[in-house]
């Protein structure tokens, strides 16, 4: 079951006595949860009806003595219980005394109360008894971390929810900037918005302007510049960058490089090079396959092996391992050696 299709069994008020909702990537974990919170049940009812919990600041004990209330001047009570993942579960067998509060009461829920569970940052351990009994007697949603050659066809959904469209260089862009963190993605892309005319077409202009990556100098320039072996345009965007460290932070750049050049590496490693093929085994838009084979060209098989072997080094120097240099100084460095 997806997140829209669990939305959309709550919306119609197919309910479940039980929700786990766990996983590497929290973001569609907050968005079911906070539908829970917000519109599970009115203003008048969850005065009386809705327990919130969060797991660092509660325990298994508290979570069944409000999950077995009995709704009030309602049909039903929700128990949400928040960071799940910081919660001491206890063990499956009860312990010494071997009783298992919490497995009794999965095994046998409330129908009236809906206890949902938001276990972030990793998946539930599936061997366990109490995994097990909320499969049989309610619903486990897992949000798995999308690929990065999926999230530019996320992003072109997120905004078509809102009404907007984007052109498909504009979410490359974003993808290759903001990474596959899908809460930062949506965050960045929210406020974007509130500068953008209802229904209209999201650009790179939009972009440049409304997320600090400026037009001319930044990370995907610089990666063009050196596919190309421009040291004057590479330099250009170095000196950029140095003199506005904050809006080019070395660690993005050095980890956009390095995402680049191991797929350059692994261009050269691929027996069938037709595009299609490219794209499926870099794991990236067939849109740039031709900025690969450009820096396959340039750069033969052991160049990039050494390339990304400075970008390793470069990373422990900006950390200020075994170098006094400072971020500026050392793109400098990195940019020479990679182009020399």
């Amino acid at each position: 079951m997806t997140a829209p299709e669990l939305i959309k069994d709550l919306k119609n008020k197919k309910y479940k006595p039980l929700y786990l909702l766990h996983g590497e990537e929290p973001y569609y974990i907050d968005v079911v949860g906070d539908f829970v919170e917000h519109k599970l049940l009115t203003d008048a009812e969850r005065g009386f009806n809705q327990t919130v919990l969060y797991g660092k600041d509660t325990d298994i004990m508290t979570v069944l003595n409000a999950s077995k209330r009995y709704p009030m001047m309602a049909e039903y009570q929700v128990v949400l219980v928040k960071e799940a993942q910081e919660m001491k579960w206890g063990s499956d067998d009860g312990g010494s005394k071997g009783i298992n509060p919490l497995l009794s009461y999965l095994e046998n829920p409330l129908s009236s109360t809906i206890l949902v569970f938001c276990y972030k940052y990793g998946k539930f351990d599936k061997r366990k008894k109490t995994y097990k009994a909320i499969e049989k007697n309610g619903v486990i949603f897992e949000s798995a971390p999308l690929y990065d050659n999926k999230i530019p066809g996320w992003i072109e959904t997120f905004l078509s929810g809102k009404g907007h469209k984007i052109n498909q260089q504009a979410a490359l862009m974003l993808s290759e900037y903001l990474g596959n963190d899908l809460s930062k993605i949506a965050n960045e892309l929210e406020k974007l918005l509130l500068n953008v005319t209802t229904g209209q077409e999201v650009t790179l202009k939009h972009i440049h302007d409304n997320i600090g990556i400026s037009k001319e100098y930044n990370v995907f320039e610089l990666q063009t510049a050196l596919v190309k072996k421009d040291a004057f345009k590479a330099n250009q965007i170095i000196n950029y960058f140095e003199a506005n460290p904050k809006a080019n932070p070395i660690v993005l750049v050095l980890g956009n490089l390095n995402n680049f050049f191991s797929k350059v590496l692994m261009y050269h490693y691929v027996k069938d090079k037709s595009p299609q093929n490219l794209a499926r085994e870099l794991g990236v838009n067939p849109f740039f396959i031709k900025d690969y084979e450009q820096a396959a060209r340039n750069y033969n098989f052991g160049k990039t092996m050494q390339i990304i072997s400075y970008l390793r080094e470069y990373d422990v120097k900006s950390k200020g391992v075994d170098s006094t240099t400072d971020h500026g100084g050392l793109m400098k460095e990195l940019v020479f050696k990679i182009l020399h």
